[in-house]
């Protein structure tokens, strides 16, 4: 049997290979392409009488401000919302997959992010999307780094607000004397995303939602990655938990594709950022 320090090391190089198979690589040359003629990141750009807030788009695990958007955030600037991203939770030497450094260090990154989209753009509040981790990080941000105050509403796609099991894999950890460890010392965002971590358990104390905010998680039964798919489930006021079959149980869509591409619950995010003109998201959607 291969020590643990090995098998952690092994498992690492398998969500990495996961994520080189799973996202496209983003080169400086693409990401300036992608935004510029899709239209977002456009630090020009002032929100309209009808979409007064701009968007700040929060990518996943392993994901990027370019890659994990190229369908939502063509989607959103098209119908005349500023949309922003960022890129947060880089570790040294880990080109392009982001989302794995400290969660709590990441929410400061999003807080800095934020305040500098609010002073482009001279709006008073913005709206989040995320996707994966990047519809619970922001949790953080809002719960104890003041984002309340400069934060309309959070959309969450896939988030794994409670944590994850990783289908009963992270349930393997404590089999391992130290690997626990190792795996915070190598990828603390996967450490802090295990149900039961020291982050999560800080982040749900009290409550999963704080004042003024609304809340919207969109979910998939056939999420592999947050298992089971209920822990991205809210409770409090201003919440509304939506289940993407619920909307058209055709939809086959698993953790990644939910995020990417699946234009019901692009849909679905529309109607969260403006709810005053909320149309029903159904099968057709994905024609809208």
């Amino acid at each position: 049997m291969l020590p643990f320090k090995r098998l952690l090391r092994s498992l690492s190089a398998v969500l990495l290979t996961a994520a080189v198979a799973t996202v496209p690589a983003a080169t400086a040359a693409h990401a300036e392409s992608a935004t510029t003629s899709s239209g977002w990141n456009d630090w020009t750009c002032k929100p309209s009488a009808a979409h007064p807030r701009p968007v700040v788009l929060v990518h996943g695990t392993f994901g990027n401000s370019v890659d994990n958007w190229l369908g939502l955030a063509p989607y959103l600037t098209a119908r005349g919302y500023c949309v922003f991203s960022l890129d947060y939770g880089q570790l040294p030497g880990v080109p392009l997959f982001h989302g794995l450094g400290p969660i709590d260090k990441s929410a400061a990154q999003l807080d800095a992010f934020v305040d500098r989209v609010l002073d482009t753009t001279g709006a008073a509040e913005a709206d989040l999307v995320g996707h994966s981790q990047g519809g619970m990080m922001p949790r953080y941000y809002l719960k104890f780094l003041g984002g309340a105050a400069e934060v309309n509403a959070l959309v969450g796609i896939a988030p794994d607000n409670h944590g994850t099991t990783l289908n009963g894999l992270t349930k393997l950890l404590p089999y391992f004397p130290g690997a626990e460890d190792l795996l915070s010392m190598a990828t603390p965002g996967l450490a802090d995303q295990v149900a039961g971590s020291a982050f999560l358990t800080k982040l749900n104390q009290g409550g999963d939602t704080v004042p003024g905010v609304r809340y919207t998680v969109i979910a998939t039964k056939y999420d592999e990655v947050v298992t089971p798919y209920t822990s991205g489930r809210l409770e409090g006021p201003n919440v509304r938990n939506v289940l993407l079959q619920d909307l058209c149980p055709l939809d086959l869509s698993e953790h990644l594709a939910i995020g990417l591409f699946d234009r019901i619950t692009f849909h679905e995010v529309a109607n969260a950022l403006d709810p005053g003109h909320a149309t029903p998201s159904t099968c057709a959607s994905v024609f809208s």
